[in-house]
């Protein structure tokens, strides 16, 4: 997290790095051999096109688990999971709630683009529990802990110390120390149980001719300590030290101004380091893709006869494609990132995050999603319970089945391309009548205060208490933008509505554009929504 931000023809011979990192095999089980995968197999940058920034990754036995920031999104911090570096799927959450103060509940203040930066996940083997810590707000740092990623996360304890963009490692002889800082880089080593802080020690001061590092991720390979860093938005540096976790430290420059893999998108920063199971590396990094966001690319990394990391590169720049990752055939395969939720069972599913902390009063699953009005308000970036889903890249479509009829009047309830330029297509019961209105010009300022509460650019009527609304979202960096809106009144015939919607690509929000569910109250609370089904699709 920064606040400066602004085809590959052979194998590649990767070197083997013996030696504990983070996501060793659990003890007591050996690492399943991996079968070798055709020599055609590759596989294609970005291996995900959604908006997962500040890479942390791991592999526990044979599993990968990557987590990222979330801000004001609630749950925090997801975790996907995978069996081969490439395919990915949502496995849970390590913040359950954002429940550090009354903002992230749109309670009297807003916590857009705070909450959950760069933060670190870890496994610890010897008590075979996963932990997750991140600073909040400059002011304090938090442990959760789980034993599965599914969950359940409890809170271990709170730090009256901001480890600042932390890289967590459980080092060899099971100690838990804490890479943290922004330019000044300081190593914490954490009590045995993980609630207190033992010692910390400056261990960098990074030099005025490279700028800002930050991001750390804190690694044990070959018995030597290395601190991964980024200078956002353009460069990734690495220190090592042979003498322990204190140091000294050296330093040397793993990339910078490198040539990414995404046409339009930024240059390959930030994230980690991970061990396949038969010691090849990779380094997941993530590029600048606005208006969707940041989103993950893969690449091999071998290491000098010195140990320091070298990113294999394609024709001087960041591979959009290379061989596939040599690793054991996966128990299964993972569940897609498109398709269909009905919102079945009795909770969402970890794809889905809400704008800031729900009101759980006010929403059930189930039967389909049901949003009853939470908030009374003419501003959505003000309206509690809205449900974001992330923009799958390059271009997909979020189609809704919305069962309107037990709205009240002033209520607006639809489907929106959320960010902190906004717009949505829906429904508006004014005097007891419905509307089908697409509504432009929903803005933020640079501080998140709201600029515009949106002005209708188009309208249609709408009969009996049931319509299809959909919005198809173009992510492409460097392209025209667009965002676009159109509803059905039988799920199979689309009209569209309203003029393209040109979504912005500044990168100060930091967070990509999501689709949002909402319903929201202008006069009274009372009414209800049910959403039937939701299917996110790609060309």
């Amino acid at each position: 997290m920064s606040w400066l931000h602004q085809s590959c023809t052979r194998r590649n011979t990767l070197t083997t790095a013996t030696g504990l990192v983070v996501g060793a095999a659990l003890p007591g089980t050996p690492a399943a051999a991996a079968q070798p995968v055709p020599a055609a197999a590759q596989y294609a940058n970005p291996v995900l096109w959604q908006d997962f920034a500040d890479i942390d990754i791991i592999r526990v036995g044979d599993t990968y688990y990557y987590s990222a920031s979330t801000m004001h999104y609630s749950p925090g911090a997801p975790i996907l999971r995978s069996y081969d570096l490439v395919n990915w799927e949502f496995a849970g959450h390590s913040v359950p709630v954002l429940d550090f103060g009354s903002k992230y509940d749109l309670n009297g203040a807003r916590g857009y683009v705070r909450g959950i930066w760069a933060s670190s996940l870890a496994y610890r083997p010897s008590n075979r529990t996963f932990y997750w810590l991140g600073q909040i707000d400059f002011a304090r740092t938090y442990v959760y802990t789980a034993t599965s990623v599914e969950g359940p996360w409890s809170r271990l304890t709170t730090l009256n110390t901001a480890y600042y963009d932390a890289g967590l490692l459980v080092d060899t002889d099971d100690t838990l120390y804490v890479a943290y800082g922004n330019s000044t880089i300081s190593v914490a080593q954490l009590s045995a149980d993980g609630r207190t802080q033992v010692r910390a020690q400056q261990v960098f001061s990074t030099p005025s001719s490279i700028g800002t590092l930050e991001g750390s991720r804190f690694y044990r390979i070959n018995g030597n300590h290395y601190i991964f860093l980024t200078r956002p938005a353009n460069g990734q540096y690495i220190l090592k030290s042979t003498s322990g976790p204190f140091g000294p430290y050296t330093l040397r420059q793993v990339l910078l101004d490198l040539p990414g893999p995404l046409s339009g998108g930024g240059v390959p920063h930030q994230g980690g380091l991970v061990q396949t199971q038969n010691g090849a590396w990779y380094y997941l990094a993530f590029v600048d893709a606005f208006p969707g966001g940041r989103v993950p690319v893969l690449a091999p990394v071998t290491w000098t006869s010195d140990g320091w990391p070298v990113v294999q590169l394609v024709n001087g720049g960041w591979g959009a494609s290379y061989p596939s990752p040599v690793v054991p055939s996966p128990p299964r395969q993972v569940a897609p990132m498109t398709g269909v939720d009905t919102f079945d069972g009795t909770t969402l599913k970890p794809k889905w995050e809400w704008n800031h902390n729900p009101d759980n009063t006010k929403w059930s699953v189930g039967n389909g999603l049901t949003l009853r009005t939470a908030t009374v308000t003419n501003d959505l970036y003000w309206a509690r319970n809205t449900l974001t889903h992330r923009v799958q890249g390059p271009t997909s479509t979020a189609t809704v089945q919305l069962d309107f009829s037990a709205m009240r009047d002033g209520d607006r309830a639809g489907l929106a391309l959320l960010r902190d330029s906004s717009a949505w297509i829906g429904v508006r019961r004014d005097g007891g009548a419905n509307r089908l209105v697409m509504v432009n010009g929903l803005t933020m300022d640079g501080s998140w205060n709201t600029t515009g509460t949106g002005y209708e650019a188009a309208s249609a009527g709408v009969s009996g208490g049931r319509v299809w609304l959909r919005a198809t979202a173009d992510i492409r960096p460097g392209s025209s933008r667009p965002g676009t809106f159109s509803y059905s009144t039988d799920g199979v015939d689309f009209v569209r509505l309203g003029p393209a919607f040109t979504m912005g690509n500044s990168w100060q929000f930091f967070m990509g554009y999501r689709f949002a569910l909402f319903n929201h109250a202008t006069q009274t609370l009372g009414g209800s929504v049910r959403i039937a089904r939701f299917e996110l699709s790609t060309p």
